[in-house]
């Protein structure tokens, strides 16, 4: 039967779990960069699409491979960005629970954290690795 939680435990509860909260922000607003980056790449592709094949700007149809790259990039980086979020909102809820029932939790949710961030930097990297192939695209002999 779970104990009465005190004052003083649920602060520090509150405390303990005020990093998570700040991470979880951080890639809440992250995600959305990285949907808004996405959402750009596939309007860019449907133009090039649209393009007829005849037409003098044929050409630029030439993007849509680096388009496709990117976006596959961008959608693992979301994958992984999600990942970490829900990774971090478990952290929080297992630190509460844990603490509402008494049971020590400083390992799981350290194990919860490593994870996220983990995540969260897989997610940075197909970041960097998209923004290099949008670089590649302006100046192709870099």
């Amino acid at each position: 039967m779970p104990e009465n939680l005190t004052v003083a435990q649920l602060s520090q509860v509150i405390s303990q779990v005020t990093a998570p909260a700040f991470l979880l922000g951080s890639v809440a607003t992250y995600t959305s960069v990285l949907i808004a980056r996405m959402n750009r790449i596939i309007d860019r592709s449907h133009a090039l699409k649209a393009i007829d094949d005849q037409a003098p700007t044929a050409h630029l149809k030439a993007d849509i491979s680096p388009l496709r790259r990117r976006a596959i990039l961008l959608n693992k980086a979301i994958l992984f960005s999600t990942i970490s979020a829900i990774s971090t909102s478990v952290l929080v809820i297992v630190a509460f629970v844990s603490a509402y029932f008494n049971v020590p939790h400083e390992y799981g949710v350290g194990v919860l954290f490593v994870l996220a961030l983990a995540f969260f930097t897989a997610s940075l990297i197909n970041l960097a690795r998209d923004t290099r192939i949008a670089l590649h695209e302006i100046d192709p002999y870099q």
